[in-house]
């Protein structure tokens, strides 16, 4: 497989005042052009993250771990209240840029707790734990990636159609990535999948994304409008949906990406099993149910202008754009973590993987 790598940690070979900086493949500018972009200031990687430049739950938590390391280099000459002090109003202002995906707060929240944890340390070697525990962070979640798409192949047969929404591949965590791991695992070994990717509008992250990722891959792909979903099901051509996810509830309901709960329905009309796959970080027991995930509201101009010539509706037409939708939990056949298949009731399988 073609790998393909999102974040790296590219420090400069000679120190400037600013330090080191992050460098992302734009996933805005995919397919027609790979580019890669160099960020070392807070508004830039608030604005990489709140404008899709990266994104994919566990991609956007590994940013923000390099991303904190380093803005706090930028502090490392202030003593240590001031240095805490700064590195919390760049973590709250990092988390503010996407509120559904909870592995962007869930690593600034481990980035500031070294900074807690080592306040006798003097500040510069606070610094180096940093990047300590973000190279970590990465390294679990390439590790994390693989385990998921061992367990997700388990449930794959060599020759299966899989319907897939949005992005969940490399391009979206680490390596393999979750919902399109096991593909991608099972197409290293020799496995063949027919997968049909949704084109996941507004974003068209599933054409401009996951094809991509595929057919660099070697997959048989075939792209489809969203609203296809159904007549490839009625036809007998998935025998599996495979999706990721950006947050899960205590009882299994989840968010995704605007359009997953309409894809889950339709599986369950169809008798078609549906799963979502992803990291135990995306788990959020504090959150009882789906109704208390937070949907993001994104720039209506998405829907009426990105990726057209000229604006495809009268500009006084209003529009509603949720970032995510909520899948509920009775629509979930299984959810894949990286500790094992969860399967209902999810308050008892979810909460296990903690215990």
């Amino acid at each position: 497989m073609n790998e393909i790598r999102t974040v790296t940690h590219a420090e400069n070979v000679k120190l400037s005042e600013d330090g080191a900086s992050v460098v992302i493949i734009d996933q805005t500018q995919l397919p027609n052009r790979v580019e890669y972009l160099t960020l070392n200031r807070a508004e830039d990687c608030f604005d990489a993250i709140a404008t899709l430049k990266v994104r994919g739950a566990p991609a956007i938590g590994i940013f923000a771990g390099y991303a904190l390391y380093v803005l706090a280099r930028q502090f490392q000459n202030l003593p240590y209240e001031e240095f805490a002090q700064k590195v919390h109003e760049v973590k709250e202002y990092l988390n503010s840029s996407r509120p559904t995906a909870v592995n962007l707060s869930w690593v600034l929240n481990r980035m500031e707790g070294v900074v807690r944890d080592n306040a006798e340390l003097p500040v510069p070697e606070i610094v180096e734990r940093l990047h300590e525990e973000c190279v970590k962070i990465h390294q679990e979640d390439i590790n994390m990636c693989r385990k998921i798409s061992e367990y997700g192949l388990s449930l794959l047969h060599d020759g299966d159609g899989i319907l897939t929404h949005c992005n969940a591949g490399p391009l979206a965590t680490s390596r393999y990535g979750t919902a399109l791991g096991p593909i991608l695992l099972g197409t290293e070994r020799g496995m063949k999948f027919h997968v049909f990717a949704d084109e996941t509008r507004p974003l068209l992250q599933g054409a401009r994304l996951t094809s991509f990722e595929l057919q660099k891959a070697g997959v048989d792909v075939t792209l489809i409008c969203d609203n296809m979903a159904s007549i490839v099901m009625k036809n007998g051509w998935v025998n599996a949906c495979f999706v990721g996810c950006d947050r899960i509830a205590a009882n299994g309901d989840f968010a995704n990406k605007i359009g997953t709960s309409g894809v889950a329905i339709l599986a369950k009309y169809y008798g078609i099993p549906f799963y979502t796959l992803g990291p135990t970080s995306t788990i959020d027991l504090n959150c009882p149910t789906g109704e208390d995930i937070k949907i993001e509201l994104r720039d209506p101009e998405e829907i009426k202008e990105k990726f057209y010539r000229e604006p495809m509706a009268l500009k006084e037409v209003k529009c509603y754009n949720p970032a995510f939708d909520v899948t509920d939990h009775t629509l979930v056949t299984g959810i894949v973590t990286e500790k094992g298949i969860c399967r209902p009731p999810y308050t008892e399988s979810l909460r296990k993987l903690f215990e």
